[in-house]
């Protein structure tokens, strides 16, 4: 039960920011400070965070801090004035990218990023139909909003008929061991804009499909979908917000694990480590054309403060190779939740991919049936033991395990003896 003082910032919450405004767990927390993979609440205590992909280098990282501060010392304005800092950045940025993805439009969210992309591809091809899994997320504003299915307004400017929604990949109970069930939906979705004369412009993807639940793939899984798009004269936009930066540890950007190279990449939050900054990468030609097509200005994106923190975020990535850190920890954390595995019938599933990685809760493991009302347990007492941690998936009972990047071997120990402990004491609830 949350104290006085937790309930008092609850309704003032509702009073100033109105309701139905989202907290975590059934008694939220209330933070104060952070510092590397850890986090204080007003009381003192301590949290491992094994959740937050905003401070992909750490909390309060202090080349990042050191960074906003010495350039918000010196100067702080748009893009209408000449400025090194924003070339400085798209050049370092656009290196980690295969050709022709060599240009950059920069932004304050990923949300915009996105709008952005999804313009572009009306632009390219002069039709608006979008596809998009139907368990997943990519921002809020008015049009991107329309590609989560469970975050579709009841008035929306009409804007639905131009989404189709195809079913999400989920290598636990769907057999595509090579993405060619994934193509054939997309391919589905695609011959039904161009009937209803819409026309087909893009299939947008989260390439490690992290809000369905990041399912098991093979490399090279997504390539069938792209040949898709690309054979009906389509965009391929691959939303890296989460998966980007080298979080997948095999490879800086996820698109690369599936052999593909998109028209559009966009990035956000992870990108100056809690600093707002975002944008998208893609060719001289597509952005030509959206530039021709769109009058875009954006006050804050690419501002001096937010591109010195984005080099910061660069550096401390390739500096300590924290790439090869995603790659260790997400090996060793798919070993050790597969342990418990073997101890505990409601993991159904285990699963990773570099420094993303957590496990499925199942009522049984012939049926599959999903525990979501579990997780939801489990969430809220590794939360009372110190440990932040989240859920997701289309049925909402895989564990999100999702921590900065600097997180370490010792506190991979501290996640999985207290999630031992947790599943020990916690009898399975449907």
């Amino acid at each position: 039960m949350a104290d006085q003082h937790t309930q008092d910032l609850i309704a003032k919450r509702r009073a100033l920011l109105g309701p139905n405004v989202s907290t975590f767990y059934d008694d939220p927390v209330h933070i104060v400070r952070g510092e590397g993979v850890w986090m204080w609440d007003a009381e003192g205590r301590k949290y491992l965070d094994c959740y937050n992909n905003v401070p992909h280098v750490g909390h309060c990282n202090p080349r990042v801090v050191q960074a906003i501060c010495q350039q918000a010392a010196t100067l702080n304005t748009h893009t209408r004035y000449l400025h090194d800092g924003i070339l400085a950045y798209v050049e370092r940025l656009t290196a980690t990218f295969d050709d022709p993805l060599k240009t950059a439009i920069l932004t304050c969210t990923g949300s915009e990023a996105n709008d952005i992309a999804l313009r572009m591809a009306e632009a390219m091809t002069g039709k608006r139909g979008i596809i998009a899994t139907d368990a997943t997320y990519h921002g809020n504003t008015t049009l991107v909003s329309h590609l989560s299915k469970s975050n579709v307004p009841e008035v929306g400017f009409g804007l639905g008929q131009y989404l189709r929604h195809v079913e999400a990949p989920d290598s636990y109970r769907i057999a595509d061991p090579d993405g060619q069930h994934f193509a054939s939906k997309v391919q589905e979705a695609i011959d039904d804009l161009e009937r209803s004369g819409i026309g087909f412009a893009a299939l947008i993807v989260c390439p490690l499909f992290l809000n369905e639940g990041f399912p098991g793939q093979a490399e090279g899984w997504l390539r069938p979908a792209a040949e898709a798009v690309r054979r009906a004269g389509g965009l391929l936009i691959c939303d890296e917000v989460q998966s980007g930066f080298a979080r997948c540890g095999s490879h800086f950007w996820a698109h690369q694990k599936q052999g593909v190279v998109p028209d559009v990449v966009t990035m956000g939050k992870p990108m100056g480590n809690g600093h707002p900054v975002a944008g998208l990468v893609t060719s001289a030609e597509v952005l030509a054309r959206f530039r021709n097509s769109f009058r875009y200005f954006n006050t804050f994106g690419g501002n001096p403060v937010s591109c010195a923190a984005a080099v910061a975020v660069l550096d401390e990535l390739q500096e300590k190779d924290l790439q090869a850190n995603a790659a260790k920890i997400g090996k060793l954390a798919h070993q050790r939740l597969t342990e418990l595995s073997q101890t505990y019938p409601v993991i159904g599933d285990v699963r990773q991919s570099g420094m993303v990685f957590g496990a499925e809760f199942v009522l049984d493991r012939d049926t599959k049936a999903p525990a979501a009302a579990y997780a939801d347990l489990v969430i809220n007492k590794m939360r009372h033991r110190g440990v932040i941690l989240s859920k997701l998936g289309r049925h909402k009972n895989t564990l999100k395990i999702r921590p900065p990047m600097p997180f370490g071997e010792e506190h991979l120990d501290l996640l999985i003896t207290t999630l031992d402990e947790v599943l020990a004491e916690t009898p399975v609830v449907a």
